[in-house]
């Protein structure tokens, strides 16, 4: 019984440990992708996150860094976010895959693979984050 009480607080420690070294840095974007960011958005208002949008075409995809992908659906663009980041997606012409497999919707959650269309070969992955709705003002 002794042990065991030794264990425990032990064992919290190192959960607690853990859980602080895996937690993601804060991203920091670069005065250019801020600006490209800004410009994309200007005129328009953030609405309540969502879960899930419409899937996308891969035109309806803007690249913004690793960090920040934008989606199109008619007059509203979607912020989104991947948690962890999207490693490697700002640098090359990729589109997203979704796996295990596709459907008729894009969902915070799902694991998206990137591939690039030109050389057909797939590289990271990235995890979806919730959608930020940036609609027109008006007036």
């Amino acid at each position: 019984m002794h042990a065991r009480s030794k264990l425990i607080p032990g064992l919290s420690v190192a959960i607690v440990l853990a859980a602080c070294s895996t937690t993601a840095a804060q991203h920091v974007r670069s005065p250019e992708a801020e600006a490209q960011l800004a410009k994309s958005l200007a005129g328009r208002v953030a609405g309540t996150p969502v879960r899930c949008i419409p899937t996308y075409r891969a035109n309806d995809m803007h690249i913004i860094d690793d960090w920040t992908i934008l989606f199109e659906d008619g007059s509203t663009i979607y912020l989104q976010n991947p948690r962890g980041g999207c490693p490697g997606i700002a640098a090359h012409r990729n589109v997203l895959i979704s796996r295990p497999m596709p459907s008729n919707q894009l969902c915070s959650g799902d694991i998206q693979q990137l591939f690039d269309p030109v050389t057909k070969i797939g590289g990271g992955a990235c995890v979806l984050g919730d959608f930020v709705p940036y609609t027109k003002t008006t007036g």
